[in-house]
């Protein structure tokens, strides 16, 4: 019979009480709502000047760097998909060594030194090629240099935002340790919605009032506001300083990981047997007893050989990287487990990180409101940012109740059906995409402009807005399911890591998005062609770059369904037949 060797530890409810990180200040006023406004505004700061940039960036490196859409497309593909996953970098940095405070201060000083190499651009010539010959109509390609110093400038904002992001969140949960459960549980709660609304406010002051002030004050105050905003927060922040509770760093749960994966390797020779006893490593009165039979191989990391020469005299592993606890096993099994469904996200990412090609599009059409007023090309990513906040308030606001009311009984849309309700809203989304394109192209031809790229024409750019629309519904069904999923399969130890999944998601399909789009410029040009994804846009055929994401999606659809069924039932599902079971 197995036995369980267990690891001296602190009981349930002094781990319950006893927060992640170890508290380094012993002022007992510091901390508490008052530094909230100071968290969240800062925050909020972080976001508008990130958002703000982003949109219109491809104009920016097409018109002033005089790059071809496809290079600028795959330069800032790789820019949003380092601004990803850096803030995982920043976590495991914050956890293990720096703490969430200095992880923050490293984070902004980064961020700024970045943007201001970014502005620098706008305002010292010698950072960008030359203005076009209009003679000749040549233009002049950056240098490498110019290229290392728009890139550097890049990847700094991109390492200052994963210090920033990756504790931001959780800095400002733990000013809210102090008091009762139950007041400390509706102060988060509080906290999590006001943090919520902060980002999505930010969202939208950067995509409606930035990207104008971009558009219609030029380049240099355009990235100077952002730069300024930055600046407010981190002063902003840093302010309250002597009242934050500040606390130290531990060993995070990604080296748990790692190790788990190093000793399973390094205990490789022992050869797992069911009719061999064997001895597990295991915490004192954790539910994980025994390991699992999934992924069998990783059990060797929790096998006792010696228990003399393995443990301390505390009953602490003497190496972590050759024993690990049972519960670090089944933990790395579990985020294993939902990778594949995880996965089916990406197709979606990939459709809803195409923002350079609509906004090219937006700029050839008409986008007048008035006779003085037109939309920013790069302000039609509001849209999303409306349909997802619409979609959020129709489900839990209307759909649910009245549901609820009809059938007598309490309704919730499985988190496995709003999954797939997304992958198939971004299906429709890039067949809009496509049909709207064909018509805008058909249009541009039939007026002459197909050599004139930047030649308005005469179709609403309001015609755009359904893609949108449909995309933002996606990602409110999509990524809203895909968080709950994450938190109910892991395990409550994981919560950081099922916080980081949806962004890990977004920087990989960044970087396949980069792929794809590159393979279909190569092929498409052939011998001499034209590229689908020309900067001519009326030369090129976006229409059917779209009908190949959407092609990717149809077959994205049928990969969930199997995922999902090779999964089986998820949690929530199995405790809804528990309860019915009991009822």
């Amino acid at each position: 019979m197995e036995n369980c060797l267990g690891e001296k530890k602190t009981t349930e409810v002094e781990l319950e009480s006893e927060p992640l990180l170890e508290d380094n200040s012993t002022d007992e006023e510091k901390g508490g709502l008052r530094t909230l406004p100071f968290i969240i505004g800062f925050d909020a700061f972080e976001k508008i000047a990130t958002y703000g940039l982003m949109p219109n960036m491809a104009l920016y490196l097409m018109n002033e760097f005089h790059m071809e859409m496809s290079s600028a497309s795959t330069l800032l593909f790789f820019w949003s998909a380092s601004i990803n996953f850096m803030p995982l970098i920043g976590a495991i940095i914050a956890d293990s060594f720096l703490g969430r405070f200095y992880t923050i201060g490293f984070g902004s000083a980064i961020y700024l030194m970045g943007i201001i190499l970014l502005w620098s651009t706008t305002i010292i010539p010698q950072t960008r090629p030359p203005p076009c010959d209009l003679s000749s109509t040549t233009c002049s390609s950056p240098t490498i240099l110019q290229i290392a110093f728009l890139c550097a400038s890049l990847g700094l904002i991109s390492i200052g935002a994963g210090g920033i992001r990756s504790s931001t969140f959780a800095f400002g949960a733990d000013q809210l340790e102090k008091g009762d459960s139950k007041t400390q549980c509706g102060l988060k709660e509080s906290y999590f919605s006001w943090y919520y609304a902060s980002y999505m406010f930010s969202a939208l002051i950067a995509l409606t009032c930035v990207v104008y002030i971009q558009e219609n004050a030029g380049w240099a105050i355009g990235f100077a506001v952002p730069l300024v905003l930055m600046l407010i927060g981190v002063v902003l922040f840093f302010s309250a300083s002597p009242f934050y509770v500040k606390l130290k760093s531990r060993t995070s749960l990604a080296t748990g990981f790692v190790q788990v994966v190093v000793a399973s390797y390094r205990n490789r020779h022992l050869k797992l047997s069911d009719d061999t006893n064997y001895v597990w490593h295991c915490l004192n009165g954790s539910t994980h007893v025994f390991p699992s039979e999934k992924l069998r191989f990783l059990n060797n990391a929790c096998i006792v050989r010696d228990p003399v020469k393995d443990f301390t005299c505390d009953g602490i592993a003497k190496d972590p990287w050759s024993l690990c606890t049972v519960d670090q096993v089944e933990e790395l099994k579990s985020l294993l487990g939902i990778i594949p469904i995880w996965s089916t996200g990406l197709i979606m990412n990939i459709n809803g990180s195409q923002n350079a090609f609509p906004v090219l599009q937006a700029t050839s059409m008409d986008r007048s409101i008035t006779s003085s007023f037109a939309i920013p090309a790069a302000s039609f990513n509001v849209f999303v940012v409306i349909a997802v906040i619409l979609w959020v308030l129709l489900y839990d606001r209307i759909f649910l109740p009245l549901a609820s009311r009809f059938m007598g009984r309490p309704v919730h849309v499985s988190t496995r059906t709003r999954m797939g309700l997304g992958i198939f809203l971004s299906f429709l989304a890039m067949i809009e995409s496509a049909i709207v394109e064909a018509a805008r192209r058909a249009r541009a031809i039939d007026e002459g402009s197909l050599d004139h790229p930047l030649a308005g024409v005469y179709m609403s750019a309001m015609w755009l807005i359904p893609q949108y629309i449909l995309m933002g519904f996606a990602e409110g069904s999509n990524a809203i399911a895909q968080n709950e999923f994450f938190f109910s399969e892991l395990p409550k130890s994981m919560s950081s890591v099922a916080t980081t999944m949806n962004g890990l998601g977004v920087c990989l399909a960044n970087l396949l998005a980069s792929l794809i789009m590159n393979i279909v410029d190569s092929i498409s040009k052939g011998k001499g062609g034209e590229s689908w994804i020309s900067s001519n846009i009326n030369k090129g055929h976006y229409d059917y770059y779209y009908m190949l994401l959407a092609g990717l999606s149809l077959c994205n659809m049928v990969y969930f369904i199997v995922c999902t069924s090779a999964y089986g039932p998820f949690k929530e599902e199995r405790n809804r037949e528990e309860q019915e079971v009991m009822y």
